[in-house]
């Protein structure tokens, strides 16, 4: 039983109770007492408003199923359709133009462009990664991923392969001439680089001296300025520092001494408490907390074992170069965004007075809040303008927004911090906000920092919103439906009408294959080319890469180009997916249900059996792939779908659950911390939370994943050991 203390008139887990006053709130002028009356105020005027909105969610989605359902067999008329959606206030009223009205916002989020990472902020030793992923090794990104071909000997070895090496040298010299052009000759011909004047010169290997094409593009430069150790240059307003060091492993072998090329990568990262985590109870909340708090202090620290080593992570330090005019300074680390839960789940770790759990979105405002005093009021490592930016997810509609943003207000007053301090990071992620769009970003004009189409939650949404409409089309073919490149163009085009650019930023969603980086650098690139000043990624190796498409790409010439577009994307976005007279052989209905439940089943095998929230999982083909509940939400209202329109019976998806799961299980032999499913199907309760995710799709609010998770996480916690 969990052991609750009163505070105010809540009942609250003792471990929250023990974080928040004896960790939280000291030295933030803050004292308990008005902290827990502010913070049950807060809760008993947003809670009862928070069942409401749910309550609409419903509402509509019944209604839309009676829609379908009337329409059952008939050819549905796109006019009629919108008509109906704008009568049950779905589609909402659009008003005159305006655009936001944002202070406050840090450079990396509304002048620069590059790559985002999301990471579970419950792992101390991935948030601190992530953190310090603001600068990444060029040479280290290429020699250990598939961005460098293993062709004629370039193989991965044991020990350092200096063909690998000489190709790996050959790409960033590459890169370098593409980006940073020489007024003649390549990087590649470079043998010494000289600081005269305050401007920098190079020498060929002819002997002959030459410049960049563009001298602005160098900054500065550290160590003695005969023999300068690193030189700074800039492009596309992104840092690249030149290390040199004619001793070093690699620069004892190039011409001019360059030892490694650091790339300024995650501009910014999402700390989340959200999707990438399992945070069922007051313990694993705390866990949440309590890195963000390490983080936010910069004091945060995690110990751990590599290739027989003791390591230890820490948060890096700032950077300093020597320029004409004094020392150039720049962050060793992202500026860190803290995403929350959405409005729909409750938490045991708070019971209000009338005995119900804490909204837990509600929860997350409050205390990240507080925390993020310790950087905003004291710190500054990670705002230097003084801003708390909190992304918000899972959000139907411009009243949710509204909703979020009068929660925000209330913090503010309870935190006795300036208006607008807290920032909203909108995901467009669900079909009432992307069909509502511009009206959403309206309700938060003042604290919009971040609007990005989160495509992996909103093809769920998809789905589950169409449920009642037929048989959606196979999975591996909704990427490439109407719906989708109107929507991701919808968003750029209402995000730059609303003068998100060089205010806020524009972000599209993730590359979910971790060791895919040469499809990776092949595919991403269209991001920046969409208009999108930033992008998920799963890893520093991958911001690193993904980094070199800001340079080679200037967003914001490109949203100059793309703020003509004037096109209504609305009708292609309610193209709804479903198939038009299908004929899928029996073959293909149990492929479909393989891939599906084997995608279910490896990540939610973990979810409730270790509470991991993330991870890379081998999908059916033994390809990596990283998975959360967005990815597992599209796999069980896929199949929930299809079994609603019997292309499959219950009894066929238990025997193709049960095959996966012995696969599954395969795959994971060699995890000591692993439990076989099918070892005992009816004791395995990650194996039913998996089967419960397809069964009660058609009726799971939105079709989210969470509240069966948590429910059956909680029942294994619950478990005597």
């Amino acid at each position: 039983m969990t052991k609750r203390l009163d505070r105010s008139n809540l009942q609250v887990a003792e471990t929250l109770v023990d974080f928040i006053e004896k960790e939280a709130l000291p030295n933030t002028n803050i004292n308990a007492e008005h902290f827990w009356n502010k913070f049950e105020a807060v809760l008993n005027k947003f809670a009862p408003q928070n069942k409401k909105l749910l309550q609409i969610r419903s509402d509509m989605k019944n209604q839309i199923d009676e829609f379908y359902k009337k329409h059952s067999g008939k050819t549905i008329n796109q006019d009629e359709y919108i008509g109906f959606l704008k009568e049950i206030n779905y589609i909402v009223p659009v008003g005159n133009d305006f655009k936001i009205e944002t202070k406050n916002v840090d450079p990396e989020l509304a002048v620069k462009a590059g790559p985002q990472l999301v990471v579970p902020v419950t792992n101390a030793r991935y948030a601190l990664n992530a953190a310090n992923a603001r600068w990444g090794s060029l040479y280290d990104a290429l020699y250990g991923t598939d961005a460098i071909s293993e062709k004629d000997n370039a193989n991965k070895t044991s020990s350092y392969n200096p063909i690998r090496g000489k190709k790996v040298v050959n790409y960033a010299k590459n890169f370098l001439d593409k980006n940073f052009p020489l007024a003649n000759g390549s990087h590649n011909d470079v043998v010494s680089y000289k600081i005269v004047d305050n401007a920098l010169f190079m020498t060929l290997s002819n002997s002959s001296t030459t410049e960049f094409k563009n001298i602005n593009q160098y900054v500065g430069y550290q160590g003695d300025i005969e023999t300068p150790n690193c030189i700074l240059l800039k492009n596309n307003n992104l840092h690249v520092e030149l290390l040199i060091d004619k001793n070093g492993n690699i620069g004892a072998n190039d011409s001019a001494g360059i030892n490694d090329i650091i790339i300024e990568s995650a501009l910014t990262t999402i700390q989340d408490c959200e999707d990438s985590v399992a945070t069922v109870d007051a313990e694993d909340k705390v866990l949440a907390y309590r890195n963000w708090l390490g983080l936010m202090k910069g004091d945060l620290e995690d110990t751990f074992e590599k290739n027989g080593n003791i390591l230890t992570r820490k948060l890096n330090e700032d950077k300093s170069y020597n320029t004409s005019k004094g020392q150039y300074k720049l962050p060793g680390r992202s500026v860190m965004l803290i995403r929350n839960v959405g409005h729909l789940m409750t938490n045991p770790a708070i019971l209000l007075k009338n005995g119900e759990e804490v909204p837990e979105g509600i929860m997350d405002a409050m205390i990240t809040s507080l925390i993020a005093i310790h950087d905003i009021k004291f710190k500054k490592m990670n705002s230097r303008s003084g801003s708390i930016y909190i992304v918000k997810p899972k959000m139907h509609g411009p009243d949710e927004v509204k909703f979020a943003c009068n929660i925000f207000s209330e913090v503010e007053d309870a935190l006795e911090l300036n208006k607008n301090t807290l920032k909203i990071g909108i995901m467009d992620e669900e079909r009432r906000t992307t069909v509502n769009l511009k009206e959403c970003i309206r309700a938060a004009k003042e604290r919009t920092v971040f609007i990005n189409t989160g495509f992996l939650d909103r093809t769920g949404d998809e789905i589950h919103t169409a449920m009642e409409a037929g048989p959606i089309i196979p999975k591996g073919e909704i990427k490439n439906a109407n719906w989708i490149s109107a929507y991701e163009n919808n968003n750029v085009k209402i995000g730059l009408e609303c003068g998100l650019s060089g205010k806020a930023q524009i972000g599209k969603g993730m590359w979910a294959m971790p060791d895919l980086m040469d499809e990776m650098l092949k595919q991403k690139i269209n991001h920046p080319k969409s208009g999108a000043n930033t992008a998920w990624v799963p890893s520093p190796t991958a911001a690193t890469l993904h980094a070199l498409h800001y340079h080679e790409i200037n967003v914001f010439d490109i949203q100059k180009e793309k703020s003509s577009d004037k096109k209504n994307y609305l009708e292609d976005i309610l193209d709804v997916p479903v198939s038009k007279g299908h004929n899928w052989s029996s073959e293909d209905i149990q492929k479909e249900m393989d891939n599906n439940a084997q995608g279910i089943l490896g990540y939610v095998v973990r979810w409730v059996d270790q509470g991991v929230g993330c991870s890379k999982v081998p999908d059916i083909n033994n390809i990596g792939l990283m998975e959360d509940r967005a990815t597992c939400r599209i796999s069980s209202q896929h199949l929930a779908n299809w079994m609603r329109h019997g292309i499959f019976s219950k009894e066929q998806l238990i025997e193709t659950m049960k095959k996966m799961a012995r696969i599954v299980d395969k795959q994971n032999e060699n995890d000591p911390s692993y439990k076989s499913m099918s070892y005992n199907f009816e004791h395995s309760i990650a194996f039913k939370a998996s089967v419960d995710l397809v069964i009660e799709g058609t009726v799971s609010p939105s079709g989210y994943t969470e509240p069966i998770l948590h429910r059956r996480r909680i029942q294994l916690k619950a478990m005597p050991d």
